[in-house]
């Protein structure tokens, strides 16, 4: 314990030197999410001052100018010249981010973010699936069933077969050949990674998953359309049910 005591405090000299680790930073930007995505510091309300910070985190004035910087990027505060700095609402959080969303942890539940991006995904990947049925080339459609067979060949692990799951939907939407759907692969995998991982976990067997999947490739390579979204919209309404599981094991603390 005592080591790594010198070590933070090598770390905290060094940042007050003007010389930081980027490991400092990283570590006192999400300290100060972590706090504000766990209400010590509430919407709306302003930060400590820095000099305040500084005691509070253990840093130079520096860093936490710099913290705070990364999270106004972010819209998470807003600085206030001769005011301070503010908590923002979550509405102008951006939740694509994938720091924002490793902040927010837990609490993803509580903002009912993973039914927002479920929402997102109904209203693109039916469509997404009956252009790439029409549009996708047969090494687009190869790659998703490689996706596919990633998969099923994860078995119980629940990480491989989210990233597979996640290959799975931004190779689709690539295969779309719509460039907004295309660009949209990119933006949302972050949010999609934590959407399909909740709603893989939340149940022990994922053969029902597997299987749509499947049909869905086939569709692809028939170039069935119809099919293809009809296994896009069942996909979904899978995934629903199962994200419901997982939003009744994380209930909302009363009172929020």
């Amino acid at each position: 314990m005592a080591v790594k005591k010198r070590d933070e405090n090598a770390d905290v000299r060094q940042a007050e030197g003007g010389v930081r680790r980027p490991r400092v930073q990283k570590n006192i930007t999400r300290a100060i999410a972590s706090d504000i995505c766990a209400d010590t510091f509430p919407i709306g309300a302003f930060l400590p001052t820095e000099n305040e910070l500084c005691l509070r985190y253990g840093v130079s004035r520096t860093v936490i100018r710099e913290s705070l910087k990364i999270l106004e990027s972010k819209g998470m505060v807003r600085g206030r010249s001769r005011v301070g700095t503010v908590v923002c609402p979550k509405e102008e959080w951006n939740i694509l981010d994938q720091q924002v969303l490793e902040w927010i942890g837990p609490r993803i539940f509580e903002l009912d973010l993973l039914t927002c991006v479920l929402d997102a995904r109904r209203a693109v990947e039916p469509f997404a699936a009956e252009f790439a049925a029409e549009r996708a080339t047969v090494q687009e459609v190869a790659e998703i069933e490689r996706a596919w067979e990633h998969m099923r060949d994860a078995e119980g692990d629940l990480e491989a077969f989210t990233k597979a799951d996640v290959a799975f939907h931004a190779a689709l939407l690539k295969a779309s050949h719509n460039q907004v759907f295309m660009q949209l692969a990119s933006i949302i995998q972050a949010a999609l990674e934590f959407s399909l991982h909740a709603s893989n976990e939340a149940v022990d067997v994922r053969d029902e998953a597997v299987e749509i999947h499947r049909q869905l490739v086939e569709a692809l390579r028939m170039r069935d359309k119809a099919a293809a979204r009809d296994c896009s919209n069942r996909m979904l309404n899978v995934a629903a049910r199962d994200l419901a599981i997982a939003v009744k094991k994380h209930p909302t603390p009363a009172g929020e």
